[in-house]
């Protein structure tokens, strides 16, 4: 298993956290995500993408993590509650809410990177 926590908003930081659970999902491992405070805009932003193929590539990489089976990505539960992000938009774009604590035993023995 390989397990990420998604901090940074930064789109290229992001898109390089979204494609490393991706590519280990699409290939029958399974990958794990924490959304942590950085990501969590983002992620749950539901504007379309821009003009710009990055954009479009962060957009389509998004969708894909919630197609795959075997990858999931939660919000961090402290992010969701200090930024107060819509319940029904992470109900829409990710796997639920997650403690910090929670996520760590939940992928206890993985593989863990912070981007």
């Amino acid at each position: 298993m390989i397990a990420a926590i998604l901090e940074s908003g930064r789109p290229e930081r992001l898109y390089t956290g979204l494609s490393l659970l991706v590519s280990a999902a699409a290939e029958g491992r399974p990958a794990r995500g924490l959304v942590s405070f950085g990501a969590l805009g983002p992620l749950l932003d539901d504007a379309p993408p821009g003009d710009d193929t990055f954009s479009r590539s962060l957009y389509e990489l998004r969708a894909t993590a919630r197609e795959l089976e075997d990858c999931r990505l939660w919000a961090c539960a402290a992010a969701v509650e200090l930024t107060g992000a819509s319940a029904e938009a992470v109900e829409a774009r990710l796997d639920g809410v997650m403690s910090t604590p929670r996520f760590l035993r939940e992928v206890e023995g993985a593989q863990l990177v912070v981007v």
